[in-house]
């Protein structure tokens, strides 16, 4: 079962004000140093102080940088800059936030989440699945600091299906009427958010019967989550395991809320050799399954470009090289790397980044134009995109421009218990570090 706990939560202090904008943070793992220096001149009590020792991201640095993490942490805790809550809660939490010219309201439930090994549960129900791979140096980096601040610092991005709207109803009951415990506007996007506690034991009885047998799927947050789980079993096998440790502090929002958004990861592809669209034409046009076409769309057009992808015709990605863009696409079989993957689930090989990945990189661009030294990068900034190829000189790097996968498709894909290839997804907005901690000791 998806067992959730309310818990004692951290939170920083409401007697210096309810507005935190200026010390919550996004998630530390879309930071670099620029972006870190500018939460740190809104406040020097902003969350990357802690959250983000060591830079890069995903990066493991020197034992000390940690341990001063968990010394400034436990000092903000000492000065009641940050505050340890009394009595357990829940909390429900919204984020508003304007794509386009809509405005998106998401509603999560902020719990601990009873750790449990990633994959199908032995029952068959309420399991953790995960859609993307992790990799050793992030998981050590936040394990580091998993020990040096003995507290969960940010919440894992999970999601569920409500189809009945159940959950949706509870979140509702909790916000109508009353104001928020906290509330802060993220800088780097503009986004609002807002945190209310649930205490009376009747409402919290209440989330934890309607979520006892979901099955969740992390968004965000593989590494802490694998971090979470070794942190668990290294203190069971220390014998001094809490049972805090075997929890994992998630926000949980449903598949069917109506602010659940899925943007297209990008790619920036360097170290290419010898590379030309002509003579990419030359090779796509010798085999018998591959196209590719010429927009009326150049490189300040890509947002044009973007929407203009699927009206061909399936699995369309664009390219972007020098002053044109490309539409490359398959044709032929619906199902292009069935052949390729048969053992792979229908639902993994329709993905359009799976057949970017196993056909146009690994066997159009690796083999005649570079091999071992191309190189991915990935943005969900379409800006970015042109800004890095224009960056490099000709012939060495070019754009590949994605459609976002369905939330369904991420759905199915992760119960099939496969992986998406890297950096598939980008769920937007990110959930905010900082409005809650869970204390582990």
């Amino acid at each position: 079962m998806a067992e959730i706990q309310p818990f004692q939560a951290v939170t920083y202090n409401t007697d210096h004000g309810v507005d935190v904008s200026d010390r919550i943070a996004p998630p530390y793992d879309v930071l670099d140093e620029k972006s870190k220096g500018q939460l740190l001149r809104q406040s020097a009590q902003n969350i990357v102080t802690i959250d983000l020792p060591h830079l890069p991201a995903k990066s493991v640095g020197p034992t000390e940088v940690y341990r001063q993490a968990g010394q400034v942490y436990r000092k903000w805790l000492s000065e009641k800059i940050l505050t340890r809550r009394q009595n357990p809660a829940l909390f429900v939490y919204q984020q508003t936030f304007s794509l386009g010219p809509r405005v998106f309201k998401r509603r999560g439930l902020v719990a601990n989440v009873h750790l449990q090994s990633m994959g199908t549960s032995k029952a068959g129900r309420g399991s953790i699945h995960p859609h993307e791979q992790v990799f050793p140096a992030a998981k050590e980096d936040r394990l580091k600091l998993m020990y040096a601040a003995e507290a969960q610092l940010s919440a894992i991005f999970g999601i569920y299906s409500d189809p009945d709207q159940s959950i949706a109803g509870l979140l509702s009951s909790v916000i109508d009427g009353r104001q928020p415990l906290l509330y802060g506007t993220t800088l780097n996007d503009q986004v609002k958010h807002e945190l209310w506690a649930v205490e009376e034991p009747q409402q919290v009885a209440g989330f934890r019967t309607a979520m006892a047998h979901k099955d969740l799927f992390i968004a965000d947050g593989h590494h802490r989550y694998q971090t979470a789980l070794t942190y668990a079993q290294q203190k069971k096998s220390d014998c001094k395991n809490s049972g805090n440790a075997n929890y994992c502090l998630f926000v949980l929002v449903a598949l069917e809320d109506p602010g659940m958004i899925v943007l297209p990861t990008h790619r920036v592809l360097t170290g290419l050799t010898g590379f030309s669209t002509s003579r990419l034409k030359e090779i796509v046009h010798a085999q018998d399954n591959l196209n590719i076409r010429k927009t009326p769309f150049g490189p300040g057009q890509l947002e044009q470009l973007a929407a203009s992808l699927g009206q061909g015709g399936p699995h369309e990605i664009g390219l972007l090289s020098g002053p044109y863009c490309h539409i490359l696409s398959t044709h032929g079989d619906h199902d292009p790397l069935k052949d390729l993957f048969p053992n792979h689930p229908k639902s993994w090989r329709l993905l359009d980044v799976a057949i970017l990945h196993e056909i146009w990189i690994e066997r159009v661009f690796r083999p005649n134009f570079g091999g071992s030294t191309i190189h991915s990068s990935y943005t969900a900034n379409l800006s970015q995109v042109a800004e890095q190829i224009q960056l490099k000189p000709p012939g060495n790097s070019l754009g590949l421009i994605l459609r976002a996968p369905s939330l369904e498709s991420i759905h199915q894909v992760s119960l099939s218990g496969h992986l998406m290839p890297q950096k598939s997804t980008f769920f937007y907005p990110k959930v905010a570090t900082g409005l809650v901690i869970n204390p582990l000791s």
